[in-house]
């Protein structure tokens, strides 16, 4: 189960990495700032998503390990990361 869930962590990196290195040479190619900005903005929702994506998946894969106050304090982390990117 630990191995499916690392599994699922660096596909979710892969994932985000393509959808990025995929917008870049699309930015290359576009001309219109109005759809780079759009384009941007969906990139915008992409990080977030991953971010909280792989913290789950490493703290599920982590709980059997972790002491119940030092998952309190990983998921106050990861909440006050997305808080401050808001």
């Amino acid at each position: 189960m630990e191995e499916k869930l690392i599994w699922g962590m660096r596909l979710a990196r892969m994932l985000s990495a393509c959808i990025e290195v995929c917008a870049a040479v699309l930015l290359l190619r576009m001309a219109d700032p109005r759809a780079m900005l759009r384009l941007n903005s969906l990139l915008g929702l992409v990080g977030p998503v991953i971010f909280i994506t792989v913290s789950a998946l490493g703290l599920a894969a982590s709980l059997g390990r972790l002491q119940p106050g030092r998952v309190l304090i990983v998921l106050l982390g990861v909440a006050l990361v997305v808080w401050g990117t808001r």
